[in-house]
């Protein structure tokens, strides 16, 4: 006689799995973000793939056997016997899409809208942190850092000195950002007529952003406040002003900043990863960029060397050598989990193009 069952392994392992599952893919993005940073500075393309599908199957199966000997009585006796199986098995499925064509120009090559960036500052990210990866330029005021800015990066000290500024009031309450869609109350601080604001309405209402700048008491604050008018050109008594994409306003009272795409991001962090010195020399990469006015170091330091440190945060190999971020490094943490957020935020869903699908069991 024989009997089997087949039944799936389900509820116990509900409760640890899609822990596993979503920290391997946390660090699978964070590795390809990296090792994308890295490609960059070699001056290779940098490449994407969307994981849009993981599908975990589980299976048990059991079988059991037996029977029953009987012999006449002069043998020895008789008995009973039996034998029985168990297996189980898990089979993995992954779905991987390129990032291409409008879905590439969307994600990577689009400059991300300041809309989008600045109410990040309100869930505790550094504004300082903030800007300075994703603004090519507020108000005027350079960013810019690379292979076309001259030897020490080029750049506007003001505006880092814009950046220290808005990071302590945002410390001590004295600033914050509010977002609003059209039709609501804006404000009456902001310079702006009534047929100007006309020009920029559309019939679909879109979401406006405003720097804020708090009431407070102290003299100190108040003399950061004002600095941060007169670096911006806004009216000594302002209190708010709308943030607005582009080189500069379009009219008094905003505040224009230049965003950045995700691989202009990417492009101005790779200038700033350590490389062997014999790479420099025999041309393979140009040198890093060196800091600019207040700034002491990158804002995320990616060292380089033959072997990675036991503990580390995030590493990759490249061309025989392994680059990586220090477990220690809290602010390279901070702002590359940063980068991450962002590119989230900038990804767009389109119809499936081609996926590679890899079984996994």
């Amino acid at each position: 006689m024989s009997a089997s069952a087949c039944g799936p392994i389900g509820p116990s392992h509900l409760q640890h799995d899609p822990l596993e599952y979503s920290s391997a893919l946390g660090d699978t993005q964070k590795h390809e973000m990296l090792l994308n940073i890295v490609r960059i500075r070699y001056a290779d393309p940098p490449t994407f793939l969307d994981t849009t599908q993981v599908i975990a199957g589980y299976s048990v199966s059991k079988s059991v056997s037996g029977g029953f000997y009987a012999y006449p009585a002069s043998a020895i006796g008789n008995y009973l016997f039996g034998t029985g199986t168990v297996t189980a098995g898990e089979n993995p499925t992954f779905t991987y899409q390129p990032v291409t064509g409008e879905q590439y120009a969307e994600n990577i090559v689009r400059p991300i809208s300041p809309t989008v960036i600045m109410p990040l500052s309100l869930g505790g990210m550094p504004i300082d942190t903030l800007l300075r990866l994703t603004a090519q330029s507020i108000d005027g005021l350079s960013n810019v850092r690379g292979l076309g800015a001259g030897p020490f990066g080029g750049g506007s000290v003001r505006f880092y000195l814009l950046l220290h500024d808005l990071r302590q009031l945002q410390i001590a309450g004295a600033m914050t950002i509010r977002i609003t869609t059209d039709g609501d109350d804006t404000g009456s601080s902001l310079g702006a007529s009534k047929d100007a604001h006309k020009e920029d309405h559309h019939s679909d209402k879109k979401e406006r952003s405003f720097l804020v700048l708090s009431s407070t008491s102290d003299n100190n604050l108040l003399a950061i406040q004002a600095e941060v008018r007169r670096l911006l050109h806004l009216d000594p008594h302002a209190t708010e002003a709308e943030i607005v994409y582009g080189p500069s306003p379009k009219r008094p009272g905003q505040i224009a900043i230049l965003t950045r795409s995700m691989l202009a991001m990417l492009t101005q962090l790779a200038y700033e990863v350590e490389v062997p010195d014999e790479d420099v020399r025999v041309g393979r990469t140009p040198p890093t960029i060196d800091q600019v006015g207040i700034e002491n170091r990158p804002e995320v330091v990616i060292h380089a060397g033959k072997r990675p440190p036991t503990r580390r945060y995030a590493a990759v190999r490249y061309n025989d050598v392994w680059f990586w971020i220090d477990e220690k490094d809290f602010q390279s943490k901070l702002a590359f989990t940063l980068v991450q957020v962002l590119s989230a935020l900038a990804a767009t869903n389109h119809s499936p193009g081609a996926v590679v699908t890899i079984p996994a069991g």
